[in-house]
């Protein structure tokens, strides 16, 4: 039983690390990127587009989801 729920922490893992790879590509740098291919002309209050706040939010539970997973990796192996 332990193996298996070790299997999938490591597929957590592996889901975890592929996404923050993939989403802090697609942030925008200094000429707009990826990203604002997506928000077009929707901007909130801030000048921050509503796709660039959510790409954020994502960003952040993968990097969390990260950080996690490798802790209890550490401490489990």
């Amino acid at each position: 039983m332990g193996s298996v729920l070790l299997n999938i922490l490591f597929v957590i893992h592996i889901i975890g690390s592929l996404g923050v790879i993939l989403l802090v590509l697609l942030h925008s740098g200094r000429g707009g990127g990826i990203s604002g291919l997506f928000s077009g002309m929707v901007e909130t209050f801030d000048g921050s587009g509503i796709v660039e706040k959510n790409l954020d939010r994502l960003t952040i539970i993968a990097g969390l989801t990260f950080a996690v997973t490798t802790i209890v990796l550490f401490i489990l192996l």
